[in-house]
C-alpha cells in the first residue's frame, strides 16, 4: 500500500533515503524519493515504491496537480495510506493553515502596481505596535489622526485612513476609491503599503535572486522557489524591487496542510517537543503523544537568558563569547532569526579576522558541505533556522566528508582509492 515518510526539506529527504535505503533494499523492500525538481515520470516511479521519503510540501502540491489531470494515468501519487512524519509539531501543528496554492496567470495589467508603488512613499504612516494599541482602545484615543495609513505589526496588516483615501485617490486621479470602477485601487494600494512596509523585509521575508522574487519560509528559513504571495502582494514587492512584474494569478487548487493529511488512513510522527502541542494533536488529528525517556540522563546545562539594551552590544557580547570559543578551538553554532540578522553577524566577525561559514537560504547549495563540517575543531557556524529542523552535526566533522576534501585536495577523487584505505 506504501509509506510517504515526511521530513521537512529535500536534504534531508535525499539524506534519510540514502541512510535508510540499503536496509530496507535488503530486506525485499522498494524505497523512492521525491524532489522538487523531479518530472512528473519520476514521481510516478518513486511514488510506486513501498516506502517514499519527500517533504510536505511536494506531497501537497503532487496531490493538488493529481486532481487537476483529465486521465487517471498521469496521476503521480497512489492512495494516502500511511504517513509518517519527522518534527511532526513543526508540520501538523506549526504549519497547520498554511495553504498550497496551485494558480494560473490572469489577463489584469501589472501597470497600477507600479503606478501604487511610487505613491505610497508620499503617504504618512504609523506602525502600530500591540501595547499602543491596547492603551489606545482604553483611554479611547485614535491612534489614525494625522495619519495616511496603519501598519498593524501584529495583525499582519496594513490600512487607508480616510485621509489617506481621499490623499491616494487625487494622487491617483481618480474621484474616489469605493466606486465599483476604482475599488481595484484601493486594493493594489493596501498590497503597495505592506510590501513597502517592516511586514514584508527583504533579507527577512524573502530574496532577490536572479531578478525575481524568492520566499523565505518562515519555519524552515529556506527559499522556496516557485511560490508566490497571493492576491497582488508578490507583484507589489516586485514593484517595490525595481524588478519586471509577472502578471498576477488565479487561484486553480488549494488545500492546507491540516486537511491534507487528515485525509490519510494512519498518521503518525516524531518530534522532540511534541507534549507542549499533545492537546492539539488530539483534538486536530485525534493523535495520542506518548513521551520517550532519554537512552541516557541529561548532561547538558542550561544557562539563564542574558538580555541587553541594544541589538549592538547583544551582537558584540556574541561575537566576544565566539571569540573566546574559537580561541580554545572549540566549534561554535550560533543560530540567528534571519537572513539578515546572520549576514550582519557574519560581517562582524569578518571585521575581527575570524574565519566561519554562514548558512542561511541564499547559500542552501552548500548545506550539505557546511553541515558535515560544522563540528570540526575551530568550526564556526553562523545559521538561520534552515539548521533547526533534524540538522545532525557530528562534533569533529564528518568523516566521509573529510576524506573527500582530503582527496580532492590530492587530486584525487573516491575511486582512485579502495573502501579499505578510505
Amino acid at each position: 500500500k506504501g509509506v510517504h515518510i515526511i521530513t521537512v526539506n529535500d536534504y534531508l529527504a535525499r539524506r534519510d533515503r540514502e541512510w535508510m535505503g540499503p536496509i530496507y533494499e535488503f530486506l525485499g523492500l522498494t524505497v523512492g524519493v521525491i524532489q522538487h525538481d523531479m518530472d512528473p515520470q519520476l514521481r510516478q516511479i518513486a511514488y510506486g515504491s513501498d516506502i517514499v521519503y519527500g517533504t510536505n510540501n511536494e506531497y501537497g502540491f503532487d496531490y493538488l496537480r493529481d486532481n487537476m489531470v483529465v486521465r487517471k494515468e498521469d496521476m503521480v501519487q497512489r492512495e494516502l495510506n500511511y504517513a509518517i512524519v519527522d518534527e511532526v509539531d513543526s508540520i501538523l501543528i506549526d504549519e497547520a493553515r498554511t495553504p498550497l496554492i496551485i494558480s494560473g496567470p490572469s489577463d489584469e495589467s501589472t501597470d497600477k502596481y507600479y503606478i501604487c508603488d511610487k505613491i505610497v512613499p508620499r503617504l504618512k504612516g504609523r506602525v502600530i505596535l500591540e501595547k499602543e494599541e491596547i492603551d489606545a482602545k482604553y483611554k479611547g484615543i485614535d491612534l489614525s489622526k494625522g495619519y495616511d495609513y496603519i501598519i498593524d505589526e501584529k495583525a499582519n496588516t496594513a490600512h487607508l485612513t480616510e485621509e489617506g483615501e481621499i490623499k491616494a485617490a487625487e494622487m491617483l486621479g481618480i474621484e474616489n476609491m469605493h466606486d465599483i470602477s476604482t475599488m481595484e485601487y484601493r486594493h493594489h494600494m493596501i498590497q503597495a503599503l505592506k510590501a513597502r512596509s517592516i511586514l514584508f523585509q527583504k533579507d527577512v521575508d524573502y530574496v532577490v535572486k536572479d531578478g525575481e522574487v524568492i520566499i523565505v519560509d518562515e519555519f524552515t528559513g529556506r527559499l522556496m522557489p516557485g511560490r508566490r504571495w497571493s492576491d497582488g502582494l508578490h507583484q507589489a514587492i516586485e514593484a517595490k524591487e525595481g524588478l519586471k512584474i509577472e502578471r498576477e494569478n488565479q487561484t486553480l487548487a488549494t488545500i492546507t496542510f491540516q486537511n491534507y493529511f487528515r485525509m490519510y488512513k494512519k498518521l503518525a510522527g516524531m518530534t522532540g517537543t511534541a507534549m507542549t502541542e499533545a492537546q492539539e494533536f488530539s483534538h486536530i488529528y485525534k493523535l495520542d503523544t506518548v513521551s520517550i525517556p532519554t537512552n541516557r540522563p541529561l548532561i547538558r546545562v542550561n544557562y539563564p537568558d542574558i538580555i541587553y539594551k541594544t541589538e549592538k552590544e547583544k551582537f558584540n557580547a556574541v561575537c566576544n563569547e565566539i571569540e573566546e570559543l574559537y580561541k580554545k578551538s572549540r566549534p561554535v553554532l550560533v543560530g540567528t532569526i534571519s537572513i539578515e540578522k546572520s549576514e550582519r553577524l557574519s560581517s562582524i566577525l569578518k571585521r575581527r579576522g575570524i574565519p566561519h561559514n554562514v548558512l542561511n537560504a541564499k547559500y542552501h547549495e552548500m548545506e550539505a558541505t557546511i553541515v558535515a563540517q560544522a563540528g570540526r575543531l575551530n568550526g564556526i557556524t553562523i545559521a538561520t533556522n534552515m539548521a533547526g529542523r533534524g540538522t545532525d552535526i557530528l562534533l569533529g566533522g564528518n568523516p566521509e566528508f573529510m576524506v573527500n576534501d582530503w582527496l580532492k585536495a590530492k587530486g584525487m577523487g573516491p575511486k582512485d582509492v579502495s573502501q579499505e584505505e578510505r
